[in-house]
């Protein structure tokens, strides 16, 4: 005779669920753990992408600056050279010239030349002195504006700081789930007492069942469903669309008294 097997009691049916909900409660409360730590190191890893990011701009803006003052070294120190070759090929050519030609030769010679010779002479000797003196004038020109961008330049470096709010500091505190949201609640910023719905219809005909919006004091529409409260998916939608905020607003009462309202 093989022995009858006895079902178990009450109590142990009992116990066997309490224990098998307390390794389910665990196994939850590991699960909910290691998500925690996956979005503490996604947002460290954020922040040290943002940073060395802003390192290499720094990096290449520096490098950009050093490279345009050394072509503008270089552009000075070529018109400088230039300069000085051709004035010392001007006294060198003046100089030979005048040991080459005695006073006396130069009256023999202006003697024997005819008054047509004479005339060309004079016009090719005005048509030099004024190419020769218009070299310089472009030089000169060049160099002025040069400089002059040099001012400007230096007059952009040279501005005054602003010391405007700049939304750094509100970027890094209002992240969510590594988003930076657009939209921060004002101070104002309370909790609406009426049971406020939203009714969603399509072609007439209500879709699913309506949205409650009184449980939060503002909720922010969109297409980014890691932040948005109520999601749209429709394309003609951006990420962080709208905004429903609820405020404390002062209202008067009918016997004249100030009073305030969730509106």
């Amino acid at each position: 005779m093989a022995p009858s097997s006895r079902s178990p009691s009450p109590r142990t049916k009992r116990l066997r669920r309490a224990r098998g909900e307390k390794e389910i409660g665990r196994s939850r409360e590991r699960e909910d753990d290691g998500r925690e730590r996956e979005k503490r190191n996604s947002r460290e890893m954020d922040r040290d992408i943002g940073r060395d990011r802003d390192r290499e701009r720094k990096g290449e803006g520096e490098r950009d600056r050093e490279v345009g003052d050394k072509r503008r070294r270089s552009g000075r120190e070529d018109t400088e050279k230039r300069r000085r070759t051709r004035t010392d090929d001007e006294r060198y050519s003046r100089g030979r010239h005048e040991r080459s030609t005695s006073p006396s030769d130069r009256s023999h010679r202006s003697s024997r030349r005819s008054p047509e010779r004479a005339i060309a002479s004079r016009h090719d000797e005005g048509s030099n002195a004024r190419g020769g003196s218009e070299e310089p004038n472009v030089e000169e020109d060049s160099v002025a504006r040069m400089r002059a961008v040099e001012e400007a330049l230096a007059a952009k470096k040279k501005e005054e700081p602003s010391f405007e709010l700049s939304g750094k500091l509100a970027e890094e505190t209002n992240r969510y789930r590594g988003i930076t949201l657009l939209f921060n609640e004002p101070p104002e910023a309370r909790k609406p007492s009426e049971r406020w719905r939203l009714y969603v219809f399509k072609d007439g005909e209500p879709l699913n069942e309506p949205l409650c919006l009184h449980r939060q004091s503002c909720y922010l529409f969109g297409r980014e469903r890691r932040i948005a409260d109520i999601p749209t998916d429709h394309p003609s939608c951006s990420k962080q669309h709208a905004v429903i905020q609820y405020r404390e607003m002062e209202k008067e009462k009918p016997d004249g008294m100030m009073g305030k309202q969730v509106k």
